[in-house]
């Protein structure tokens, strides 16, 4: 998938599936309203035990289908060796001046992989040089407005900023994760999800309900920003407090 035009909301991520697994039901949500919404992949997955290159983007193709994203792409960084320097910070730099989302969302700033607490930085220091003219000057720059840590999974080190209600997409979330039969078929755990010795997709279920009920719905998924949240309304304030 590959287009021009300009984005609402950019997941990225570092392997296929990572961003189904902590924001899919975010970006189903936001493609059923009528939001342009996209992902790139860091890598290929090239170091997973499991499936090979070909399958998981094949795999990758069909999830985004599911999700309905508009773009869906992958820069073919090193798998396993995802490193936020000069040159990794460049390329995801000139994606996100191409694709101009006014949100990214990123991984959480703590994981057990370590390409997932890398990836967390470099996505956010690109960001930021996306809005620099001489980055590259032969594009045009361009900062996001927000950038969005999905902790997804994640809620050891932080409490989340904010949690999305994903109850009506919750199913089209599981349907994304499904695609990835290569990886998921018969496992307990993927990513930054523990297991708990139930099959994977009733520990999400589980966790996203827990996410959920702290916004009093079925479902949800968390997200922490860096910068605090501005109420202009506190008579419009969500979620009651008894």
């Amino acid at each position: 998938m590959h287009s021009s035009a300009t984005l609402d909301v950019l997941a990225i991520a570092p392997h296929p599936d990572d961003a189904e697994l902590i924001c899919g039901g975010t970006l189903a949500k936001l493609a059923r309203e009528g939001r342009r919404t996209g992902i790139i992949d860091l890598t290929r997955g090239e170091m997973g035990t499991r499936g090979s290159v070909a399958l998981r983007s094949e795999e990758a193709a069909r999830a985004a289908a599911v999700l309905g994203v508009a773009v869906r792409e992958n820069l073919g960084l090193p798998d396993s060796r995802i490193e936020n320097g000069p040159e990794t910070r460049t390329v995801l730099a000139r994606a996100i001046r191409r694709l101009r989302p006014q949100v990214v969302i990123a991984p959480a700033p703590k994981g057990r992989h370590p390409d997932h607490r890398a990836a967390a930085q470099l996505v956010r220091d690109a960001c930021f040089l996306a809005g620099i003219r001489k980055v590259d000057p032969a594009s045009d720059p361009h900062r996001p407005l927000k950038v969005l840590h999905a902790i997804t999974y994640r809620e050891d080190h932080v409490k989340p900023t904010f949690v999305v209600d994903i109850s009506q997409d919750f199913e089209t979330k599981l349907r994304a994760v499904a695609c990835y039969a290569s990886q998921f078929e018969g496992v307990t755990q993927a990513g930054e999800v523990y297991p708990t010795g139930a099959p994977l997709a009733d520990v999400i279920r589980h966790q996203s309900a827990h996410y959920g009920s702290l916004i009093r719905c079925a479902y949800g998924e968390p997200y922490w920003t860096h910068e605090t949240m501005r109420v202009d309304d506190v008579m419009a304030l969500q979620v009651e407090t008894f």
